[in-house]
């Protein structure tokens, strides 16, 4: 059974992906600071050792390194690495700290880089992986009060194209999936208005599902995108067609 790493999947598109990727046959071990309990819910459905909770403040980065070696010994060869947490910090650059801005920055950018050094090196072993940056359709057409966030994940678009390269004749292939405005928790806390305004954007007049994200993600942990790697697939019902 092939061992996958999701960051910051007790909720959300992170328990989505976390969700079809244990459908598909893979063992997920999902690290994030506190479990929920939608997660235990889907680690009791998904059953037969399909799904376990680790517990890991990745903002603390000095621990990431002892993060993985734990998973390595409990779970044996890591396949996959789905870096998916992260957070946010909404206002104009002036408004924010500097304590807030270097957060954001580790967490979204310092974090999934180190988690990926340590579980690059179990991939290189074996000379097959699979690693998916979740980025957002925010790095390339901002949004207003977004700078640090869409900073950061501008970031994890140029690592994943340059790691492309770096481990590519490894076979392991990295590659990126920005989505858009999402219907999760997140927008749940904006009122229909809001969310209308914000679906009439797109293409097709919808928020994306995080079924749809996740479908995109399976696709790039299967035998079927051995060959793709080094690309930004995105899935935001057409906001940016």
């Amino acid at each position: 059974m092939r061992n996958v790493i999701i960051s910051g999947a007790s909720r959300g598109l992170g328990l989505g992906i976390a969700t079809r990727l244990a459908a598909d046959g893979f063992r997920i071990i999902v690290l994030a600071r506190k479990s929920s309990p939608a997660l235990e819910a889907a680690i009791s459905a998904a059953g037969d050792g399909r799904m376990y909770f680790h517990p890991a403040d990745l903002a603390d980065v000095d621990q990431i390194a002892g993060h993985v070696r734990h998973i390595k010994t409990e779970f044996g060869p890591i396949y996959g690495l789905v870096n998916n947490a992260a957070g946010s910090a909404e206002g104009l650059l002036t408004s924010l700290s500097q304590a807030q801005i270097e957060a954001l920055v580790r967490l979204n950018t310092v974090s999934p880089m180190l988690l990926t050094k340590y579980a690059l090196r179990a991939m290189i072993q074996q000379k097959a992986g699979r690693i998916v940056n979740m980025a957002s359709i925010v790095a390339s057409t901002g949004s207003v009060g977004l700078s640090v966030y869409g900073a950061t994940k501008a970031a994890m678009i140029g690592f994943t194209r340059s790691l492309a390269r770096d481990v590519g004749k490894l076979g392991i292939t990295v590659n990126a999936v920005a989505p858009g405005f999402a219907a999760t928790e997140l927008t749940g806390a904006l009122d229909e208005a809001q969310r209308a305004q914000i679906a009439r954007r797109s293409a097709m007049g919808q928020l994306i599902e995080p079924q749809d994200v996740a479908g995109v993600v399976a696709f790039l942990m299967s035998d079927d995108a051995s060959r793709i790697t080094g690309s930004v697939i995105t899935v935001d019902a057409g906001a940016t067609a």
